[in-house]
């Protein structure tokens, strides 16, 4: 199969799954609350969410007034040193504590002062508008465009998407609401557009004190997005961390059963209205399921990726009825009245952003890693390896098959080497998608022997390639090789890898996930044959492949020893890496459970060869080998020639 025609069935296997059904609204309830937890453990905001919250902070650094309504310059800080701007509407002649509005500004250069006429015509309603710049745009600006365009894939290690980010800012924002005497902290509305639609969404999945929403242009399904490739147009904030590759739907469920409004350009680029028509349909039946109907609206219309003044008028009057309760209908509703006030009467750090704010690094510390276990014994050790691959198996390897089909190995063919000796190709099922291939060399009779087992890379053209790994092995070895998903028959070009790695991890998978899997069934099928000793192999891989080598035998268990070629010293990645722009190693939240070297420590008592350049950062596995001695060991050299006989015995 080819893989974008598995990524877009894997997405569609994620969209047609049902929602439960429910027997009561209370039912759904248990179930909704459930699932919030979990979501709030995806984006990595639980931990913020489990604590006190830092002070705000919250600073005015000028007003304007309006007339019908005044306008407070400010910034709060979300986190400590962590800023944002915004701009406070709120309507003149309040006799009683009002509505508030939180506006998500979409992926415009100014901003808040683009959308200042959503939020001057919110406050001319009664609503308290409180309009708050993004990370990306604005006046202090850091990257969400981590893996759209910077090949920042460690991103995806680390768990982190610019979307938990802004959603903790949005929370942070609904507090800064709450504190004001002028806003009914129980009446707390949310909209935007585009990126700012998509950040209304995943705010109201996660902060219950969201009342009524309204999303404009940021409404999709994941099978639109790699079937038509509109995800190589979305920013990263688009799309929450997935590790249990929920489709959106199942997320957007989370918002039910309040009001939600989606708008939606028939003519949008980036969000088909065949996409989010058909999210709308399920989220209508769960609403019509809850006895919530007529609490989610869907309004259509001709345009491109835009607001219109019909559509303006539709969230108006959605936030007027279900929020304000004053039932207005879009025709009665009053659209802006043309008046802006200039850039400069609306900024808040007038060009000088605060010199401690950490917008512009905050992907390298709002996902919290963990500190690497202290393992002085080898009864430590066992229970960490225990803990790392249970966290690994449900937090990076949730895709994995629940239940493997059979292998239904094959001889594919037979041929006789120079030196005597034969050679099999064999091929195997990974999974109900991909039929792989793979080859034993060096069978001499019947007799079971040690197998060291080579993966092949997407840059071996020949078969032949992957063995050169395993050069330095002496006589007595079989040698083998797996040929991966995206090696040999089944590799894709350079020019859809960067669209694979993101559509990988938009639905739980990761390039590097899908090769240890296929890996780890290879080894099986290797195993199994009658002329291997399946409990001594050894495992090769180079690169990006030795990060799969190292993962695959940590889940395996059984691997005596590893051929690591050029490993990688982190999932963290340097401007110069060259995994940005080729294949990448990345794996789902694998940072926030333990990194490379930790890894690799994990592994003993196997034998570990490094080969090609040294490890660098490689300190803790090898005081930890050390502590523990023999039989584990760390060896090193320059390249796989001459190994002596001691190092690796059959």
């Amino acid at each position: 199969m080819h893989i974008k025609e598995y990524l877009h069935q894997m997405a569609w296997k994620a969209d047609e799954k049902a929602l439960p059904s429910f027997g009561s609204a209370d039912e759904f309830e248990v179930w909704r609350r459930q699932r919030q937890k979990r979501f709030h453990e995806m984006l990595g905001i639980d931990g913020y969410l489990a604590e006190e919250r830092t002070p705000l902070r919250v600073t005015v650094t000028g007003s304007v007034d309006c007339g019908t309504h005044r306008i407070d310059k400010l910034h709060y800080q979300s986190l400590p040193g962590l800023y944002v701007a915004a701009n406070l509407y709120v309507p003149a002649g309040l006799k009683e504590p009002a509505p508030g509005i939180l506006y998500v500004c979409g992926h415009s250069a100014t901003q808040k002062i683009q959308y200042q006429e959503h939020s001057r015509r919110f406050a001319q309603e009664g609503f308290v508008t409180l309009v708050v710049d993004t990370i990306q745009h604005g006046e202090v600006q850091g990257i969400h465009h981590g893996t759209y365009s910077r090949g920042m894939f460690d991103w995806v290690s680390r768990g982190y998407s610019p979307s938990a980010a802004e959603v903790w800012n949005a929370i942070r924002g609904l507090d800064v609401l709450s504190e004001l005497t002028e806003v009914d902290a129980a009446r707390l509305g949310i909209t935007g557009h585009s990126g700012g639609g998509s950040i209304s969404w995943w705010a109201m999945c996660a902060d219950d004190r969201i009342k009524a929403m309204a999303s404009s242009s940021g409404t999709g399904h994941l099978t639109s997005h790699i079937r038509d490739r509109t995800l190589d147009y979305h920013c990263d904030c688009n799309f929450p961390n997935n590790p249990d590759g929920w489709s959106l739907t199942e997320a957007y469920a989370l918002a039910a059963p309040r009001p939600v409004l989606i708008v939606a350009p028939a003519r949008d680029r980036v969000f088909r209205i065949d996409s989010v028509r058909y999210v709308h349909d399920k989220l209508q039946a769960l609403y019509r399921n809850i006895g919530a109907e007529g609490r989610l609206g869907l309004f259509e219309f001709q345009a491109p990726h835009m607001y219109t003044p019909e559509s303006r008028k539709h969230v108006f009057s959605w936030f007027l009825t279900h929020l304000a309760g004053r039932p207005v209908t879009p025709e009665q509703a009053t659209d802006f009245d043309g008046v802006k006030l200039p850039v400069e009467q609306l900024l808040v750090f007038g060009g000088k952003p605060p010199a401690d704010d950490r917008s512009t690094t905050v992907e390298g510390g709002f996902v919290r890693l963990p500190v690497p276990a202290d393992i002085e014994t080898m009864e430590q050790l066992a229970t960490e390896r225990t803990r790392v691959i249970a966290a690994l198996r449900k937090e990076s390897f949730a895709a994995f098959p629940q239940e493997p089909i059979p292998l239904a190995a094959e001889r594919e063919h037979e041929y006789d080497l120079m030196d005597g000796s034969c050679s099999r190709k064999f091929s195997f099922s990974s999974d109900s998608y991909w039929r792989l291939e793979g080859e034993l060399r060096g069978i001499e009779g019947d007799s079971p022997r040690p197998a060291a087992v080579a993966l092949r890379r997407s840059v071996h053209r020949k078969e032949d390639e992957p063995f050169d790994i395993l050069k330095g092995l002496g006589a007595g070895w079989i040698k083998a090789r797996i040929d991966p998903r995206g090696t040999g028959d089944s590799t894709w070009g350079p020019e859809l890898n960067w669209h694979v790695r993101r559509s990988s991890a938009l639905i739980g998978h990761t390039v590097t996930s899908m090769r240890v899997w296929d890996t780890l069934r290879g080894l099986e099928a290797i195993r199994a044959r009658p002329e291997v000793d399946p409990a001594r192999v050894l495992l090769a891989g180079k690169g990006e492949m030795a990060v799969v080598a190292l993962l695959a035998a940590l889940l395996d268990g059984e691997v005596g020893t590893l051929v690591l070629e050029d490993m990688p010293s982190s999932f963290l990645q340097a401007d110069d890496d060259p995994a940005r722009l080729g294949e990448g190693f990345e794996v789902i939240n694998a940072l926030r459970i333990a990194d490379l070297p930790q890894l690799a420590a994990l592994l003993w008592p196997a034998k570990l060869i490094v080969t090609g350049k040294r490890w660098q950062g490689y300190e803790y596995a090898e005081r930890l080998y050390a502590r523990l001695g023999g039989p584990g060991r760390i060896m090193y050299r320059t390249d796989t020639n001459g190994w002596p006989a001691d190092e690796v015995r059959l």
